[in-house]
Parts: C-alpha cells; structure tokens; sequence
C-alpha cells in the first residue's frame, strides 16, 4: 500500500463529501470541487474520515490511490481555507493592475500585456508590483501564476522579470574583456 494512501483525509464539519461511481464531488465555504478516478482505486468514508484504498495489488493501483489521497487532501483544504500563490514583479517600469477577472501587466514590451483569470480563479494587485493569485483549485491557482510568470521569466544578469515571492535567482556573472 502506498505510504502517502495510509493516512486518512479529515473533513470537516462545514465541509460536504459525495462519492459516486468514479468521481468525488467536495463541497465547502469557498465553492465545490469534482474528481474523476478511476475503477481500481476507492475512497471509503470511516469515522468522518476518507481513505484511499486500492482494490487490486497492482503498482498502478497503489501509485493512484496515494495520487487520490493527495487530490482530496487538496480539494479539502481548496474549499475551506483556499489556495494563493504569490509573485514579484522586478524590473524599472515592471506593473501590474488588476481590474476585474483580468490582470493588464506592463513588462517592458511594446504593448501591454491582458491575462484573463479563468473561472475560480481571482487576482489582487496589494502594490504595483505585486501579484496574489487566490482560488480553490490548487492545478489553477498554480497554472494561472506559471502562466503569468511565463510572460518574463526572470533573467539570469539583471533578475529583472516576474518571480514567485521568495524564488531564488542565481545571477551570471557579466563577460570581462
């Protein structure tokens, strides 16, 4: 059995769980979640607790249902506390506005740049050059940052560009003649 499947999920009092026939359906304060997984792995509920087993022996078996325990784990803490992800924009004339479900960036190209947020996801701008990325899918939150940082990547001489907050840019050395 896979170490991580071991260890049950607790869900809380505010927080609704659904099983059906291959899916899991997470209801909470901050929205609702579904999983697919599929037929070789099961999700019991004992005790207000969810476990992962596998039903077969095998290693694809085991490897899901520590995989499922990690997705539901995730889905619990999305819909009570939620997900953020943090960036910096560093650079001379490096800013970002949020205005809505779209954040407008200015990143030193010739034309502003105009990142729609998808659905469950929310952005704030707390400064000019900062970015909070919130919602209660922990894959979205993590795509729409990568996506956004994606746009510039911090490079490897100045370290100018868009990074998580606390990333660690090594800086190169410049050529000497």
């Amino acid at each position: 059995m896979s170490r991580v499947a071991k260890n049950p999920v607790s869900v809380p009092n505010n927080v609704q769980v659904s099983i059906s026939a291959g899916s899991v359906t997470v209801k909470g304060p901050l929205g609702s979640l579904t999983q697919t997984f599929p037929e070789y792995v099961r999700i019991e509920t004992i005790d207000e607790k969810l476990h992962c087993k596998a039903v077969d022996d095998s290693a694809k078996a085991d490897a899901m249902s520590g995989t499922l325990r990690a997705l539901v784990a995730n889905m619990v803490q999305g819909v009570t506390a939620g997900f953020e992800k943090r960036l910096q924009l560093v650079g001379v004339g490096y800013r970002a506005q949020a205005a809505g479900d779209v954040v407008n960036l200015t990143l030193g190209f010739s034309h502003p740049v105009a990142h729609k947020m998808p659905e469950g996801v929310k952005v704030e701008t707390p400064t000019q050059t900062e970015i909070v990325v919130k919602g209660a899918d922990r894959q979205k939150v993590g795509q729409v940052a990568a996506d956004i940082r994606a746009y510039r990547s911090p490079e490897p001489y100045k370290g100018k560009g868009v990074r998580y907050v606390g990333e660690v840019v090594i800086l190169k050395e410049t050529k000497k003649k």
